[in-house]
C-alpha cells in the first residue's frame, strides 16, 4: 500500500469521526498550546526586558547599597549595610582608572503639584550632571542639570514627557514652577519620551541635582546613592567592575574574608536573574506539556486499539486481497500520526490566537518563534507514531481468516 493511499484513508477516518477525533486529541492540543503560549510569552518578554528593563545605558553598571537580592535572608542582611553617599561616589570618580565616567543617582516617589494640576507617585531622581551621557534620558527641549546646578544645590527640574504633558497641557513648561516636598522647582528642560514597560510609564519622572535631592530626602534612612559607572568599552566591563569592587572594599574597610557590603548591578546580572526565573517557569511548562503529551498518547493508543477491533473485518478483506503485513502496519501508523499531528496543528492555532489576544489586551509582550511551532508539530507526530506502534502491530498480525469471520 502506498503512503499516499494510507494518508487518504487516515484523512477519511478523521472526517468520518470528527467528535471522537477531537476528544482523542484534547491532550495533545492542550499540551501543544500550553507549551507554545509559554514559550511565546517568555521569548517576547526576554526581548522586552533586554530592550527596556535591563538597559542601564551603554556599557554601564551600578554600585549600590543592595545589589540584586533574591531571597529573604539577603534582604535582612542588606538592611545592616552602610549607606553609599556622595563622598563615596566622588572618591570612586577620583580613583578609578578604567572608567569612562562615574556619576550618581538616587530616587524617591513624591506627589507633585502645579496650580490646580497634581500628579501622584512621581519618581523624583537626584542625579549628577554627567548622567545625561551615562543614563538613557535625552533632552527634547531646554537643558539638563548642569554643573552649576549641582554645585549650588539649585531648585532646577528636568521633567519627563508625561509630567510635562499632564501638568502643562498645551503649554511650554520651560520656566514654569512645580512643587513637591514643600519646595518650588523651576522647569529647565523636558525629556524625550521613553515609553512604557509592562504597562508602567517610564516618562513619569522629575530630575533634580543630586545635592538638592539629599537636602529634601535625607531624612529617609534608606536613601542611598546608586553610583553609575560607564566603562570605556564593552570589552572592559568586567575589569572595570573588578576595579570598582576593589576600591569600594578598600574605602569601606571590608576584610579579605568578608562579603561585599554593597552590590554591583549590570545588565548582564539583571538578565541572568530574569533567565533564572524564566528557567523555573520553562521547567514547569515542560513537565506539564510532557504529562499532557503522555496522556494524549495513551488516549490515541486506546482509540486506535478500538479502531482495530471495529475494523477487524475490513483488515481481513484487505489481507485477502493481497495487502501485506507492512501495508496494514503503515496504514494504522499513518492514521495515528495524522491524529496526533492534527492535534499539534490545532494546538499551534489556539496558542497563536491566545498570544495575539494577550498582546493586544495586556502589556505582556509575546512573539511566536518558528522553531517552537516546528518542534511542537514534529513532537506531536512522534507521539502519535510511538503510541500507534502497538495498535498498528496488533492490526498487522491479525490472521486474515479469523479477521474475515469477525462481525
Amino acid at each position: 500500500m502506498l503512503f499516499t493511499e494510507s494518508f487518504k484513508l487516515a484523512i477519511d477516518t478523521l472526517r468520518s469521526h470528527k467528535l471522537r477525533s477531537f476528544l482523542t486529541l484534547l491532550g495533545v492540543i492542550i499540551s501543544v498550546s500550553t507549551l507554545i503560549a509559554v514559550v511565546s510569552v517568555l521569548t517576547g518578554t526576554d526581548l522586552y526586558v533586554r530592550d527596556h528593563i535591563s538597559n542601564l545605558g551603554s556599557n554601564v553598571f551600578a554600585v549600590n547599597r543592595f545589589g540584586i537580592i533574591n531571597n529573604l535572608k539577603d534582604w535582612v542582611d542588606a538592611q545592616k549595610r552602610k549607606r553609599i553617599n556622595i563622598e563615596d561616589m566622588e572618591w570612586l570618580g577620583e580613583n578609578m582608572r578604567l572608567a569612562k565616567a562615574v556619576g550618581g543617582a538616587s530616587g524617591h516617589l513624591s506627589d507633585v503639584k502645579c496650580g490646580n494640576q497634581s500628579l501622584q507617585d512621581v519618581n523624583i531622581k537626584g542625579v549628577t550632571p554627567n548622567m545625561i551621557g551615562i543614563g538613557t534620558e535625552q533632552v527634547q527641549t531646554g537643558r539638563y542639570i548642569t554643573d552649576a546646578d549641582y554645585q549650588r544645590h539649585t531648585y532646577s527640574a528636568f521633567v519627563g514627557f508625561d509630567v510635562a504633558d499632564k501638568l502643562f497641557p498645551g503649554l511650554d513648561p520651560i520656566g514654569k514652577e512645580v512643587f513637591f516636598r514643600g519646595q518650588s522647582f523651576t522647569v529647565v528642560g523636558v525629556a524625550k519620551t521613553i515609553g512604557s514597560a509592562f504597562g508602567q510609564s517610564q516618562d513619569n519622572f522629575i530630575i533634580i541635582p543630586l545635592t538638592t535631592f539629599f537636602k529634601l530626602f535625607d531624612d529617609n534612612r534608606f536613601q542611598s546613592v546608586s553610583i553609575q559607572i560607564q566603562a570605556a568599552d564593552a570589552g572592559l566591563m568586567q575589569q572595570t567592575q573588578d576595579e570598582a569592587r576593589l576600591l569600594m572594599r578598600a574605602r569601606r574597610h571590608v576584610k579579605y574574608a568578608d562579603k561585599d557590603d554593597f552590590g554591583i548591578v549590570s545588565s548582564d546580572a539583571l538578565m541572568e536573574l530574569f533567565h533564572s526565573i524564566v528557567g523555573v517557569v520553562a521547567y514547569v511548562a515542560v513537565i506539564v506539556t510532557g504529562v499532557f503529551m503522555v496522556v494524549g498518547g495513551i488516549v490515541i493508543m486506546n482509540i486506535m486499539l478500538a479502531a482495530v477491533s471495529e475494523r477487524t473485518h475490513e483488515i481481513g478483506i484487505r489481507k485477502s486481497l493481497g495487502a501485506r503485513r507492512s501495508d496494514i502496519l503503515l496504514q494504522f501508523l499513518v492514521e495515528a500520526a495524522m491524529l496526533s499531528t492534527a492535534g499539534g496543528v490545532f494546538g499551534v492555532f489556539i496558542a497563536w490566537v491566545g498570544t495575539q489576544i494577550m498582546s493586544a489586551s495586556t502589556p505582556i509582550p509575546s512573539t511566536l518563534p518558528v522553531w517552537i511551532v516546528v518542534t511542537a508539530v514534529l513532537v506531536s507526530a512522534a507521539v502519535g507514531l510511538f503510541f500507534g506502534i502497538y495498535p498498528a502491530n496488533k492490526a498487522a498480525r491479525l490472521d486474515p481468516i479469523a479477521a474475515l469471520r469477525a462481525d
